[in-house]
């Protein structure tokens, strides 16, 4: 029998406020004065160890919130085989904790097997779009459930591309039925940088496809704006989620803070003002 029907542990739903992602360096501030904050997000590479102290401490989070889990390295886009050992993991991970969601990218970053430390965009290509479709529905058969997954931020753009990135995104949800985790940062950074307009990518997305939303914060080298969780949600970000929530209704949102990471405050601070618009989109359509 498998340890979760041996705790008799059952998903518990991602509730339509703001979440904030699980941090090493937080784990003993959550337990000795847990939070008011709505669920957990955690990194699943991070707990593929079969033992230890990262998955004691998940082990009690998870007892008190719901936990949505987020993966880096599958390298869905990539034209290597499906990492079968990575998913095993993934998918031990998933049974054990019970998540009630499930999500990756849009991206890939491995080439024979051999790994970059970064998430790299797809070209746009009717190619592209039909292989990483399968890829997606090889995944979800794999795991037995659906997944979500998230746009990226780029700085280059292909040649090759022929389709509107928010369009290749739609359709793969469309012909995968994966949903879709919407970062709001990311596609303010890829618009500035690639000059499109942000609302156009936003109502390109099918609002009955975004279950969880991203909010971080960027950098600004001077040439681009640089993707690096490492700053607070700036006042474009906050502006361009308030429209998202307007297209998407109230939907699970997460802070993301990866590195510099702050005291626990300060997250769950970027946590209250995200649950404000939340409850101010709530109050418009019961009104």
């Amino acid at each position: 029998m498998i340890a979760k029907k041996l705790r008799g542990r059952v998903a518990r739903p991602i509730p339509s406020n703001a979440g904030i992602g699980l941090r090493a360096r937080h784990y003993l501030d959550i337990l000795s004065a847990p939070p008011a904050v709505g669920w957990f997000e955690a990194h699943s590479e991070n707990y593929f160890a079969e033992g230890g102290l990262p998955l004691y401490y998940l082990e009690r989070i998870r007892s008190d919130y719901p936990l949505s889990l987020h993966g880096v390295g599958l390298s869905l886009g990539s034209t290597d085989s499906l990492n079968i050992a990575h998913l095993r993991k993934l998918k031990s991970l998933i049974e054990r904790f019970e998540p009630g969601l499930v999500s990756e990218h849009l991206s890939w970053g491995s080439v024979s097997e051999r790994y970059f430390n970064d998430l790299l965009p797809l070209p746009y290509t009717e190619e592209a779009l039909t292989h990483v479709i399968c890829r997606i529905m090889q995944v979800q058969d794999f795991l037995s459930r659906q997944i979500l997954i998230e746009n990226v931020s780029s700085y280059l753009q292909y040649r090759q591309s022929t389709i509107p990135e928010w369009e290749f995104l739609a359709e793969i949800s469309a012909r995968s039925g994966c949903g879709i985790l919407l970062d709001v940062n990311n596609i303010h950074v890829s618009a500035v940088n690639h000059r499109f307009d942000p609302l156009a990518y936003l109502h390109a997305i099918p609002a009955g496809a975004v279950q969880e939303i991203h909010l971080a914060g960027f950098d600004n080298s001077g040439e681009c704006l640089i993707d690096t969780h490492a700053t607070a949600v700036c006042d474009d970000v906050w502006t361009l989620y308030g429209h998202a929530l307007a297209h998407v209704g109230n939907v699970p949102t997460l802070i993301e803070w990866d590195t510099d990471i702050p005291a626990l405050p300060v997250l769950l601070e970027e946590a209250r003002k995200a649950d404000a618009l939340l409850q101010e989109v709530r109050r418009e359509r019961s009104a």
